[in-house]
């Protein structure tokens, strides 16, 4: 039977990549994290907990020595801004972070048998502006190239969020069964959402324009 991978943060897009993945192979999907050092590490918990609520396999794999950024020293501050308000490169950007994960999901993926296809949460949204460059169709386009050569053809990068809206988003993982009280976005990871970085603006702003209800508890309002 074929097999997916998915690359799994434990956030709303991967999260609904892994509903979607669930339908497409069958649940004969495995859910990928990755610790490269983040300040918000217990999104892998998060992680874990959705696979154990879509019935599927959930692995950890560690990356160390990532390049540094805001998400991986937690002596810089999380600005508790909007994403409308990022200018260029985002704050939270970590160098070529997608490209390290994506790499070594590859290669997870070519030395498994009957695995044919690698799911990626990427959006628009963090595409707009350039903000996460790795995140663009023109980087998506470039990798899935790469991993299909580099697996001998073996293995496709789907990327089923690619054109989407973070609203878009959640009415997708509505339909789909996403568990959002299982998903974690914010990049502090403290206790509660924080409720003011990027990420949770992000969040909360596409529950409620999407007229869905947002199940999130948030440290502070907006």
């Amino acid at each position: 039977m074929a097999k997916a991978l998915v690359l799994l943060s434990g956030g709303m897009d991967s999260g609904t990549c892994l509903r979607i993945a669930c339908d497409q192979f069958d649940r004969s999907v495995i859910g990928i994290s990755v610790d490269y050092g983040q300040r918000h590490v217990k999104e892998m918990e998060f992680a874990k907990r959705q696979c154990v609520y879509s019935s599927v396999e959930h692995r950890v794999i560690d990356a160390p020595h990532p390049p540094e950024s805001m998400l991986t020293n937690a002596d810089i501050e999380v600005p508790s801004i909007s994403y409308d308000e990022i200018k260029g490169v985002s704050p939270t950007y970590v160098p070529f972070r997608n490209g390290l994960l994506l790499s070594i999901i590859a290669g997870i993926a070519q030395d498994m048998e009957d695995c044919e296809a690698i799911y990626f949460g990427a959006h628009s949204e963090d595409a707009e502006n350039w903000a996460y460059p790795d995140c663009t169709p023109e980087f998506i386009g470039a990798m899935a190239n790469a991993i299909y050569i580099g697996t001998y053809h073996k293995v496709r990068l789907h990327t089923p969020l690619q054109w989407l809206m973070k609203t878009d988003i959640v009415e997708l993982g509505n339909k789909v069964g996403t568990p959002w009280h299982l998903t974690w976005s914010c990049y502090k990871g403290e206790e509660k959402h924080c409720g003011v970085c990027p990420t949770c603006i992000s969040r909360r702003e596409a529950f409620i324009t999407a007229g869905i209800k947002d199940p999130t508890e948030y440290a502070e309002d907006l």
